[in-house]
Protein backbone atom coordinates (compact mmCIF):
# COMPACT_ATOMS: atom_id res chain seq x y z
CA UNK A 1 0.00 0.00 0.00
CA UNK A 2 1.25 3.47 -0.90
CA UNK A 3 2.59 5.75 1.81
CA UNK A 4 0.43 8.90 1.72
CA UNK A 5 1.57 12.29 2.95
CA UNK A 6 -0.16 15.68 2.82
CA UNK A 7 2.15 18.54 1.86
CA UNK A 8 1.14 22.17 2.30
CA UNK A 9 4.48 24.01 2.18
CA UNK A 10 6.00 25.25 -1.06
CA UNK A 11 9.43 24.80 0.53
CA UNK A 12 8.99 21.08 1.08
CA UNK A 13 12.18 19.38 -0.28
CA UNK A 14 10.17 17.09 -2.58
CA UNK A 15 8.37 20.01 -4.21
CA UNK A 16 11.59 22.00 -4.54
CA UNK A 17 13.16 19.07 -6.40
CA UNK A 18 10.12 18.51 -8.61
CA UNK A 19 9.95 22.19 -9.58
CA UNK A 20 13.51 21.93 -10.88
CA UNK A 21 12.56 18.78 -12.77
CA UNK A 22 9.45 20.29 -14.36
CA UNK A 23 11.02 23.66 -15.10
CA UNK A 24 13.81 22.51 -17.43
CA UNK A 25 13.10 20.25 -20.45
CA UNK A 26 16.43 18.46 -20.06
CA UNK A 27 16.61 18.44 -16.25
CA UNK A 28 15.80 14.73 -16.20
CA UNK A 29 19.31 14.02 -17.46
CA UNK A 30 20.86 15.73 -14.43
CA UNK A 31 18.31 14.70 -11.82
CA UNK A 32 17.70 11.15 -13.05
CA UNK A 33 13.92 11.53 -12.92
CA UNK A 34 11.15 12.05 -15.47
CA UNK A 35 8.04 14.14 -14.75
CA UNK A 36 4.77 13.00 -16.37
CA UNK A 37 1.48 14.85 -15.92
CA UNK A 38 -2.14 13.80 -16.33
CA UNK A 39 -4.11 10.63 -15.84
CA UNK A 40 -3.63 9.55 -19.50
CA UNK A 41 0.17 9.45 -19.31
CA UNK A 42 0.16 8.00 -15.80
CA UNK A 43 -2.27 5.26 -16.88
CA UNK A 44 -0.19 4.48 -19.98
CA UNK A 45 2.92 4.13 -17.84
CA UNK A 46 1.17 1.72 -15.47
CA UNK A 47 -0.36 -0.27 -18.34
CA UNK A 48 3.13 -0.94 -19.67
CA UNK A 49 4.14 -2.43 -16.35
CA UNK A 50 5.79 0.62 -14.88
CA UNK A 51 6.12 1.21 -11.15
CA UNK A 52 6.09 4.84 -10.02
CA UNK A 53 8.11 5.69 -6.91
CA UNK A 54 6.31 9.02 -6.45
CA UNK A 55 2.83 10.32 -7.23
CA UNK A 56 1.65 13.89 -6.67
CA UNK A 57 -2.10 14.52 -6.59
CA UNK A 58 -4.28 17.49 -5.77
CA UNK A 59 -6.48 17.43 -2.69
CA UNK A 60 -9.66 17.48 -4.79
CA UNK A 61 -8.47 14.66 -7.08
CA UNK A 62 -7.58 12.53 -4.04
CA UNK A 63 -11.29 12.55 -3.17
CA UNK A 64 -12.17 11.04 -6.57
CA UNK A 65 -11.92 7.21 -6.63
CA UNK A 66 -10.47 6.95 -10.18
CA UNK A 67 -7.63 9.38 -9.46
CA UNK A 68 -7.04 7.96 -5.99
CA UNK A 69 -6.71 4.45 -7.46
CA UNK A 70 -4.09 5.58 -9.99
CA UNK A 71 -2.11 7.56 -7.42
CA UNK A 72 -2.22 4.71 -4.90
CA UNK A 73 -0.35 2.46 -7.31
CA UNK A 74 2.77 4.55 -6.70
CA UNK A 75 5.08 3.75 -3.80
CA UNK A 76 4.59 7.18 -2.22
CA UNK A 77 1.79 9.71 -2.68
CA UNK A 78 2.02 13.43 -1.96
CA UNK A 79 -1.39 15.13 -1.62
CA UNK A 80 -1.08 18.87 -2.31
CA UNK A 81 -3.32 21.91 -2.72
CA UNK A 82 -4.06 22.98 -6.29
CA UNK A 83 -1.89 26.08 -5.85
CA UNK A 84 1.16 23.93 -5.15
CA UNK A 85 0.41 21.61 -8.08
CA UNK A 86 0.23 24.70 -10.30
CA UNK A 87 3.81 25.49 -9.28
CA UNK A 88 4.94 22.07 -10.53
CA UNK A 89 2.90 21.91 -13.71
CA UNK A 90 4.12 22.61 -17.23
CA UNK A 91 0.49 23.10 -18.33
CA UNK A 92 -1.66 26.24 -18.33
CA UNK A 93 -4.20 24.35 -16.24
CA UNK A 94 -2.39 21.97 -13.89
CA UNK A 95 -3.20 18.28 -14.19
CA UNK A 96 -4.71 16.73 -11.05
CA UNK A 97 -2.18 13.88 -11.02
CA UNK A 98 1.50 13.44 -11.90
CA UNK A 99 4.25 10.87 -11.45
CA UNK A 100 7.98 11.27 -10.92
CA UNK A 101 9.73 8.28 -12.50
CA UNK A 102 13.33 7.10 -12.63
CA UNK A 103 15.01 7.97 -15.94
CA UNK A 104 16.42 4.84 -17.53
CA UNK A 105 19.41 6.64 -19.05
CA UNK A 106 20.33 7.23 -22.68
CA UNK A 107 19.25 3.73 -23.68
CA UNK A 108 20.94 0.84 -25.44
CA UNK A 109 20.63 0.32 -29.17
CA UNK A 110 18.90 -2.83 -30.42
CA UNK A 111 20.71 -3.49 -33.73
CA UNK A 112 17.95 -5.46 -35.47
CA UNK A 113 14.90 -3.50 -34.34
CA UNK A 114 12.63 -1.61 -36.77
CA UNK A 115 13.81 1.90 -36.02
CA UNK A 116 13.13 5.59 -36.51
CA UNK A 117 16.22 7.82 -36.49
CA UNK A 118 15.76 11.50 -35.59
CA UNK A 119 18.48 13.72 -37.04
CA UNK A 120 18.59 16.99 -35.04
CA UNK A 121 14.83 17.57 -34.91
CA UNK A 122 14.18 20.73 -32.91
CA UNK A 123 10.44 20.90 -32.34
CA UNK A 124 9.20 18.97 -29.30
CA UNK A 125 5.75 18.52 -30.84
CA UNK A 126 7.23 16.95 -33.97
CA UNK A 127 9.42 14.62 -31.93
CA UNK A 128 6.51 13.46 -29.77
CA UNK A 129 4.21 12.98 -32.76
CA UNK A 130 6.85 10.85 -34.51
CA UNK A 131 7.32 8.71 -31.40
CA UNK A 132 3.55 8.17 -31.37
CA UNK A 133 3.52 7.20 -35.06
CA UNK A 134 6.45 4.83 -34.55
CA UNK A 135 4.50 2.92 -31.91
CA UNK A 136 1.31 2.96 -33.99
CA UNK A 137 2.95 1.48 -37.10
CA UNK A 138 5.02 -1.25 -35.49
CA UNK A 139 8.43 0.39 -35.12
CA UNK A 140 9.88 -0.59 -31.77
CA UNK A 141 12.86 1.75 -31.46
CA UNK A 142 13.51 5.49 -31.77
CA UNK A 143 17.10 6.74 -31.92
CA UNK A 144 17.68 10.46 -31.37
CA UNK A 145 20.94 11.88 -32.69
CA UNK A 146 22.72 14.63 -30.77
CA UNK A 147 20.95 17.95 -31.27
CA UNK A 148 17.45 16.45 -31.21
CA UNK A 149 14.91 17.79 -28.71
CA UNK A 150 15.03 15.95 -25.37
CA UNK A 151 12.93 12.79 -25.72
CA UNK A 152 11.71 12.80 -22.11
CA UNK A 153 10.91 16.49 -21.83
CA UNK A 154 7.33 17.29 -20.75
CA UNK A 155 6.32 18.65 -24.18
CA UNK A 156 7.62 15.59 -26.05
CA UNK A 157 5.94 13.29 -23.53
CA UNK A 158 2.60 15.05 -24.00
CA UNK A 159 2.83 14.84 -27.78
CA UNK A 160 3.81 11.17 -27.54
CA UNK A 161 0.56 10.38 -25.66
CA UNK A 162 2.08 7.43 -23.80
CA UNK A 163 3.92 5.85 -26.73
CA UNK A 164 7.26 6.36 -24.94
CA UNK A 165 6.55 3.54 -22.54
CA UNK A 166 6.26 0.84 -25.21
CA UNK A 167 9.39 1.71 -27.19
CA UNK A 168 13.14 1.37 -26.86
CA UNK A 169 14.38 4.98 -26.83
CA UNK A 170 18.02 5.91 -27.39
CA UNK A 171 19.28 9.47 -26.90
CA UNK A 172 22.53 11.28 -27.66
CA UNK A 173 23.46 8.94 -30.49
CA UNK A 174 26.01 9.75 -33.19
CA UNK A 175 27.22 8.13 -36.39
CA UNK A 176 29.24 5.62 -34.39
CA UNK A 177 26.04 4.47 -32.71
CA UNK A 178 24.22 4.22 -36.03
CA UNK A 179 26.99 2.01 -37.38
CA UNK A 180 25.73 -0.65 -34.95
CA UNK A 181 22.35 -0.81 -36.72
CA UNK A 182 22.05 -3.95 -38.81
CA UNK A 183 18.89 -2.84 -40.65
CA UNK A 184 18.93 -0.77 -43.86
CA UNK A 185 18.52 2.99 -43.53
CA UNK A 186 15.87 4.75 -45.61
CA UNK A 187 15.29 8.47 -46.17
CA UNK A 188 13.03 10.75 -48.16
CA UNK A 189 14.11 13.26 -50.77
CA UNK A 190 11.97 15.44 -53.01
CA UNK A 191 14.57 14.86 -55.75
CA UNK A 192 14.42 11.04 -55.62
CA UNK A 193 13.41 9.26 -58.82
CA UNK A 194 11.25 6.63 -57.17
CA UNK A 195 8.17 7.25 -55.06
CA UNK A 196 7.79 5.53 -51.71
CA UNK A 197 4.91 3.31 -52.86
CA UNK A 198 6.74 2.15 -55.99
CA UNK A 199 9.51 0.35 -54.11
CA UNK A 200 9.49 -2.85 -52.09
CA UNK A 201 10.51 -1.52 -48.69
CA UNK A 202 12.81 -3.72 -46.60
CA UNK A 203 11.67 -4.95 -43.19
CA UNK A 204 12.93 -4.38 -40.63
CA UNK A 205 14.37 -1.03 -41.59
CA UNK A 206 15.29 2.35 -40.13
CA UNK A 207 13.60 5.51 -41.44
CA UNK A 208 15.81 8.59 -41.05
CA UNK A 209 14.02 11.90 -40.46
CA UNK A 210 15.92 15.16 -40.62
CA UNK A 211 16.00 18.64 -39.16
CA UNK A 212 12.88 20.71 -39.89
CA UNK A 213 14.76 23.27 -41.98
CA UNK A 214 17.89 21.45 -43.17
CA UNK A 215 16.61 17.92 -43.63
CA UNK A 216 18.82 14.86 -43.21
CA UNK A 217 22.52 15.71 -43.09
CA UNK A 218 24.51 14.98 -46.25
CA UNK A 219 26.77 12.54 -44.41
CA UNK A 220 23.83 10.60 -43.02
CA UNK A 221 22.02 10.61 -46.36
CA UNK A 222 25.05 8.88 -47.90
CA UNK A 223 24.66 6.08 -45.36
CA UNK A 224 21.08 5.41 -46.46
CA UNK A 225 20.39 2.46 -48.71
CA UNK A 226 17.54 4.29 -50.46
CA UNK A 227 16.21 7.84 -50.74
CA UNK A 228 12.57 7.93 -51.82
CA UNK A 229 10.06 10.58 -52.80
CA UNK A 230 6.67 11.19 -51.18
CA UNK A 231 4.31 12.17 -54.03
CA UNK A 232 2.65 15.54 -53.41
CA UNK A 233 0.17 16.14 -56.23
CA UNK A 234 -1.08 19.28 -54.50
CA UNK A 235 2.21 20.96 -55.32
CA UNK A 236 3.52 21.90 -51.87
CA UNK A 237 7.30 22.09 -51.60
CA UNK A 238 7.55 19.82 -48.59
CA UNK A 239 5.68 18.16 -45.75
CA UNK A 240 6.04 18.82 -42.05
CA UNK A 241 8.51 16.23 -40.76
CA UNK A 242 5.96 14.59 -38.45
CA UNK A 243 3.52 14.25 -41.37
CA UNK A 244 6.26 12.84 -43.59
CA UNK A 245 7.16 10.36 -40.86
CA UNK A 246 3.57 9.15 -40.60
CA UNK A 247 3.45 8.58 -44.38
CA UNK A 248 6.74 6.64 -44.41
CA UNK A 249 5.95 4.50 -41.37
CA UNK A 250 2.45 3.76 -42.63
CA UNK A 251 3.78 2.66 -46.03
CA UNK A 252 6.20 0.27 -44.33
CA UNK A 253 3.33 -1.12 -42.27
CA UNK A 254 1.03 -1.35 -45.31
CA UNK A 255 3.55 -3.30 -47.34
CA UNK A 256 4.12 -5.73 -44.47
CA UNK A 257 0.38 -6.41 -44.33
Amino acid sequence: MAAVKAITSRDNPLLVRLRKLAGDPSAYRKLGEVWIEGDHLCSAFLQHGGVAPQAVITESAWEQPSFRELASRADTVAVVPLTLMAGLSTLESPAPLAFALPWQGQGTLQPNAPTVVLDRLQDAGNVGAIIRSAAAFGFSQVVALKGTAALWSPKVLRAGMGAHFGLNLVEGADETTLAELKVPLLATSSHAAQAIHQVKLPWPSAWVLGHEGQGVSAALLQRCEQALRIPQPGGEESLNVAAAAAVCLYESARQRA
